[in-house]
């Protein structure tokens, strides 16, 4: 009965040596090599991550010309203060051999003034001004050169209607009353000529998509540039 015992008792420590055993063993080959295969590949091998882009600031300086298309329309009856308007660079801008903003750079601003035609009171105009820029996935704040369109002067076509109302009311004022009634007709005639200037209206400012434009940096643009 003893010898049966004995023989119990070493059979189980052995069978708890031999788990003992394997287990740090097992616990050796995951702490072995420093990794765990991921996905298939070789345990101990390490996967590569590409190499990360690097950048660097570059410096635009004041007086950098930015020729420009517009990619909204405004107008100097059509458009008012603050209305949005927006252009791309025609031209990549380069610094020092390299490409810093490329061409189709979104440009973004606003109307700062405009004026219609009206009547006598001076031509058409319509003026703005870019504020922000934006290349990639970076917008910056610029400070650029305010850009203003005005009408064609009329003062000629004026002059002409207002000569022909003169000339009329004179041959009028002949024809009834000689020289005292050519000289009254001369004043009518200039009042009616004056009249119709007054009814007409100037010619408009009208820019579209496409119309282009040149402004340039009022101040340094330190822009975010890939190198590799």
């Amino acid at each position: 009965m003893k010898t049966l015992l004995i023989v119990t008792c070493a059979t189980a420590l052995a069978v708890a040596a031999c788990g003992l055993e394997v287990s740090d063993t097992a616990d050796t080959s995951l702490d072995s090599g420093g990794s765990v295969a991921v996905g298939g590949s070789p345990q101990g091998t390490r996967t590569s991550s590409p190499p990360r882009a690097a950048y660097r600031d570059v410096t635009i300086p004041a007086g950098t010309t930015l020729p420009l298309s517009l990619t909204s329309s405004i107008g100097s009856d059509t458009s008012a203060i603050e209305d949005l308007v927006t252009a791309e660079l025609t031209r990549a801008v380069t610094s020092d051999g390299r490409e810093v903003l490329p061409a189709g750079t979104r440009l973004t601003g606003s109307v700062t003034d405009v004026d219609d035609s009206g009547r006598l009171k001076g031509r058409a105009m319509v003026a703005f001004r870019f504020t922000s820029l934006r290349t990639g996935d970076e917008q910056y704040d610029v400070q650029t050169a305010p850009l203003s369109h005005t009408a064609p002067a009329t003062k000629g076509e004026d002059a002409t209607k207002i000569g022909i109302g003169a000339g009329a009311g004179a041959v009028i004022g002949g024809l009834l009353g000689g020289k005292e009634g050519a000289a009254k007709g001369a004043v009518v005639g200039g009042g009616a000529g004056t009249g119709v200037v007054l009814a007409t209206k100037g010619k408009e400012v009208r820019l579209g998509p496409g119309a282009s434009a040149t402004t340039e940096l009022t101040a340094p643009l330190t822009v975010r540039v890939r190198v590799s």
